[in-house]
């Protein structure tokens, strides 16, 4: 995959110079773009490298800090300035937004020809778009012909830069519905990604996009990565005003033989996150009661223990057509929040207190009680269970 980082340390670019943004060289290169007016950055797409002379471009230092600032907004891979007469130094504040946001910038003195760096990045790209396909191969067989392919598998790892004895574990992203395809996700989540890893591999297998990450490549350890899924969602929750993706990662094993078992538990993230309507099941290793429920063998047992908490529930909707089941999982997911399940349901607040009593009078439990909640909580935990077996 082509990024600043190998332009960095490659031998076809002795124009550039790094000058801002180093610690933003996990960027992924895909194009090249001229903009010479603050107009048509509109026009510059995710991962692409801006180039600007300032011919078109006021004299004025602070348009192209403005420039700067936009083509960051539009997730480009890095700015090119061409430094001459129409842009004779690059000022400090353009270097201290680049060096606070790891937005790389280089420099290009005016003796080298625009034509030369748009030929020379296209020869890049090409030449990377091959060694994309090496990862998604590699990746493809790591997780579905291990076997077969082990000792290829290994020493193309290790050349990509995944060598034994590292922790790696699969993350799996898909849309929520057979509708909607991951693919117009995948700039969103790939910048994301990049933002947090140091190095991935990428695969698109039917409508999911699955990532290799390796524990020891991380850029944002103190940032949990149930963080970085969550700006996912508030991100496309903005754009469209749903959400419609599910997000699930595996654990981190060591032995490359598990990765495929990485794989499959990043799949049952999402599959449980669909059946419970769950956006903040993000882990595996956080499916905590899901775990323990999938593994009891009696299951006489479990089905008794939702019944004797929900089942008055369930009768007091059937007799009188009411939705109080319904409500109170919303509650739990919304751990009481009257403003919250008000906004979600377009009910009036004294609506959802009058609900709360309610059914706390039905199940004759205080919805107060944190052990209370606990315990309606697992017994729709093993609804759903036992509904999707």
């Amino acid at each position: 995959m082509g990024t600043i980082r190998k332009i960095v340390e490659g031998v076809q670019f002795p124009m550039l110079t790094l000058i801002a943004g180093h610690n933003g060289t996990f960027r992924r290169v895909t194009g090249i773009n001229v903009v010479e007016s603050i107009d048509l950055i509109m026009f510059c797409r995710p991962n692409e490298l801006v180039v600007t002379t300032g011919i078109n471009l006021s004299s004025d230092g602070d348009c192209l800090e403005q420039l700067v600032k936009l083509a960051f907004t539009k997730k480009v891979a890095g700015f090119i300035i061409n430094t001459g007469p129409y842009i004779p130094d690059i000022s400090d504040s353009v270097i201290s937004f680049a060096n606070e946001h790891d937005f790389p910038i280089f420099q290009m003195p005016w003796n080298y020809r625009i034509a030369d760096l748009l030929k020379t990045t296209f020869q890049f790209i090409a030449n990377h778009h091959q060694e994309l396909s090496i990862e998604e191969k590699v990746l493809y067989n790591l997780l579905f012909h291990y076997k077969q392919n082990t000792n290829y598998i290994k020493d193309q790892l290790a050349l990509l830069g995944f060598p034994q004895g590292r922790e790696l574990a699969i993350i799996s992203c898909t849309t929520n519905g057979a509708q909607a395809n991951i693919d117009r996700y995948e700039v969103m989540i790939q910048f994301a990604f990049q933002n947090r890893y140091k190095r991935f591999l990428k695969l698109k297998h039917k409508n999911y996009l699955i990532f290799l990450i390796d524990r020891a490549q991380i850029n944002t350890p103190n940032t949990p990565f149930s963080k970085v899924v969550e700006e996912i969602y508030d991100k496309i929750t903005r754009k469209n005003g749903y959400l419609d993706i599910i997000i699930g990662k595996g654990n981190f094993h060591k032995e490359l033989e598990n990765v495929r078992k990485s794989y499959d538990e990043s799949l049952t993230v999402i599959q449980l996150a669909k059946l419970h309507n769950n956006r903040f099941l993000y882990k595996y290793k956080e499916i905590g009661a899901y775990k323990i429920i999938m593994a009891v063998q009696n299951q006489t047992l479990i089905k008794s223990y939702s019944q004797d908490i929900l089942g008055q529930l369930y009768r007091y909707d059937e007799l009188h057509d009411s939705d109080y089941v319904q409500f109170l999982r919303i509650f739990l997911e919304e751990n009481g929040s009257t403003r919250r399940i008000s906004e979600r349901q377009f009910i009036h607040r004294n609506t959802v207190l009058y609900k709360i009593k309610k059914i706390e009078s039905l199940l004759d439990m205080d919805l107060s009680n944190p052990f209370t909640k606990t315990n309606l909580y697992i017994a729709f935990l093993i609804e759903d269970v036992l509904t999707h077996q």
